[in-house]
């Protein structure tokens, strides 16, 4: 099934320049990038973005951290994009994940982990529509 999934290359990825590095490795996986844009998040764009993790500990240091460079945002479109990225991405804790996936690759911690992706259809939908709106999708 064709579906989409959303992608943020987070600020320690884009601070070491490896957008093109990631975006090399998402197109090589199979996936095909139809939006794709660099933005800087305010705090107030972080909190909404990440609201359903509000009540956490790590809520304050992950808003900061997210806010703290330009992220590169895309969306991605393939045949079971949500879970063949999350795979492509590796496990949230880098040294977990397993090797030829970007964390494994690339992630600095368990915070500055180089990306981010949709976890479910539902999630998909929300994320890509915070960024992105119908104009900008061109698939």
């Amino acid at each position: 099934m064709v579906e989409r999934t959303l992608s943020i290359i987070k600020p320690d990825a884009t601070a070491r320049n490896l957008t093109g590095e990631i975006l090399k490795m998402i197109e090589e996986a199979g996936l095909k990038i139809v939006a794709l844009k660099k933005i800087k998040l305010t705090k107030e764009q972080a909190e909404g973005f990440y609201q359903v993790h509000k009540d956490k500990p790590f809520f304050d240091s992950l808003t900061d951290f997210m806010t703290s460079g330009p992220v590169v945002v895309s969306v991605l479109e393939g045949e079971n994009a949500i879970e063949k990225y999350r795979k492509l991405m590796g496990a949230t804790n880098p040294a977990k994940a397993e090797e030829g996936t970007i964390r494994k690759k690339f992630a600095l911690d368990i915070e500055k982990n180089s990306v981010h992706g949709s976890d479910s259809k539902e999630n998909a939908e929300i994320e890509i529509n915070y960024f992105f709106n119908k104009l900008e999708i061109v698939g």
